[in-house]
């Protein structure tokens, strides 16, 4: 019988040659393919030493590195639940996740290990390791030096397609993070689809410069590669001169938009530097038109934009063969069912706007602990509400022209306004405030926020930005603050940010 535990699926693929590399890091390493699959089961064992219960929550706040990667596959592996977080996150956000998650394991930098372990302490947690960066010794990490007398192999616990492989935060916009609850089944289907779509093939050669604690980097680019048994070249974050020396023995790149502004900048990225490479992929926020057309021009490839979220993975893509077609996002993906709909509930017409709504296996399989709120978000037919507003061309083309829900993408990291005016609303200087995105040539929006101030009160952006940094991931800190008398209300008194927008610049 098939076990569609999601590590099984992968392993499906892995090639035959398991002394082959599979991960070259930036500074010549090189994991084979029985490291990786070693390395997971000596990972599993421990985790399953610890007794944990099917289901246990594993919060990992790590770099990226293959020896996280090996994390993950080690969870998946003994039937727990991988809970990956933005390493930018602060003391008072992983509190937040770390309790509503009712973690039984964090795994965190050396760095952090004071700190995490007192959280961990408050909100009864009952283990915390130490997993090494690229930059510390062996010694500080506790979760290798713990897994390194375990067996080489291990026999995958198997998983039902519905049992819950990972949890995702995303930002509320009411303030509270949500964690996207998503199955074996719901990423191994993605997978599948997405290494057919894209025509993926053993002999590819991943580029991977993307995080690894959201859907991007680790759930499309990591699941594909490994699915196919196709070699990655590892890279710790974006770094414009390891990108260009990695392209010639590269024929495949994912980023998002500002990956690709920022390699344009340099006018020797050129056809010849991009000659094995067969598709470049961007997500995560929308690309631009004129970087699209500038990408086509300096290197004759036409980058295909995709589209999707935490709670479903990608959802359309440009085609592979065909037309890719400049602020579309491409049609709907095989088996996915895919409604826009107007206010009324009534289907849009062609040319028409509304709400994007999707239903298929890849679809989440609610919000963690928030049976409410899940609720909320599906349709009477069992459609999950986007909240991104589209509409569908003619040929069948769709577009994502707006977001109902009050959502910033910067630099491809999604971050709710409403979270950064509680932050701000909470100094006691400030009376009220208004978070915005505006246009950006690098981010592709920029977090920026207008203060009221209360009578007398005094104080500076560069104060309000200081204090910020310390309570929450940079990439939510505003880049500019502006101060206004009085925030610009219709007459019902909501705030007209689209007014802020118009009168906001950098």
């Amino acid at each position: 019988m098939m076990n569609p535990n999601l590590y099984a699926q992968l392993e499906l693929g892995f090639p035959s040659d398991h002394q082959s590399c599979c991960i070259e890091t930036h500074d010549q390493l090189y994991y084979t393919w029985q490291d990786m699959r070693s390395g997971s089961a000596k990972i599993a064992h421990l985790l399953k030493q610890l007794g944990l219960p099917p289901g246990a929550r594993i919060l990992v706040q790590v770099e990226k590195s293959p020896e996280a990667l090996m994390l993950y596959l080690a969870c998946l592996r003994a039937g727990l639940v991988f809970v990956p977080l933005n390493t930018a996150y602060q003391s008072a956000e992983i509190a937040y996740f770390m309790q509503d998650a009712q973690a039984s394991v964090v795994v965190c930098t050396p760095d952090r290990f004071t700190q995490i372990s007192k959280l961990a302490l408050q909100y009864e947690v009952a283990h915390v390791f130490t997993l090494a960066n690229r930059t510390t010794p062996f010694k500080d990490s506790s979760l290798l030096q713990a897994a390194a007398a375990h067996p080489n192999e291990f026999e995958t616990r198997h998983s039902n397609a519905n049992d819950l492989a990972a949890i995702l935060y995303t930002s509320g916009t009411t303030g509270r993070s949500k964690g996207a609850m998503l199955s074996h089944g719901n990423l191994s289907s993605n997978a599948k689809i997405l290494s057919e779509v894209w025509a993926w093939q053993a002999k590819d050669v991943l580029l991977h410069c993307l995080p690894i604690f959201h859907v991007h980097g680790l759930f499309v680019a990591s699941h594909l590669a490994l699915m196919n048994g196709s070699k990655m070249i590892f890279l710790p974050k974006f770094d414009h001169d390891q990108i260009k020396e990695a392209l010639p023995r590269s024929s495949v790149m994912m980023g998002v938009p500002t990956y690709y502004v920022r390699l344009l900048q340099d006018p020797q990225f050129n056809p010849e530097i991009c000659q094995t490479m067969r598709l470049f992929v961007s997500g995560s926020a929308p690309l631009l038109p004129d970087t699209f057309a500038q990408f086509k021009a300096q290197t004759g490839h036409t980058i295909l934009e995709r589209y999707g979220m935490s709670e479903t993975n990608i959802l359309t893509s440009n085609p592979y063969q065909g037309e890719r077609r400049s602020g579309s996002v491409g049609f709907a993906l095989p088996q996915l069912q895919l409604r826009i709909v107007k206010e009324n509930e009534n289907e849009a017409a062609i040319d028409e706007i509304g709400e994007l709504r999707v239903k298929g296996p890849n679809v989440f399989q609610g919000y963690w602990r928030m049976p409410e709120k899940t609720k909320e978000e599906f349709d009477e037919q069992g459609f999950f509400k986007t909240g991104d507003l589209g509409k569908r061309e003619a040929q069948g083309y769709i577009s994502i022209v707006g977001r109902s829900k009050d959502l910033i993408i910067s630099g491809g990291y999604n971050v709710y306004p409403k979270e950064i005016e509680q932050w701000l609303d909470d100094m006691p200087e400030v009376a009220e405030s208004a978070v915005i995105g505006i246009p950006h040539t690098d981010f592709g929006e920029a977090v920026c926020a207008v203060l009221v101030l209360k009578p007398d009160a005094q104080l500076t952006a560069e104060a309000c930005i200081a204090r910020l940094k310390t309570s929450i991931a940079h990439f939510k800190v505003p880049k500019r603050i502006q101060f206004a008398e009085a925030l610009p209300r219709n007459t019902m008194g909501k705030v007209q940010k689209n007014v802020l927008r118009a009168g906001f610049t950098l």
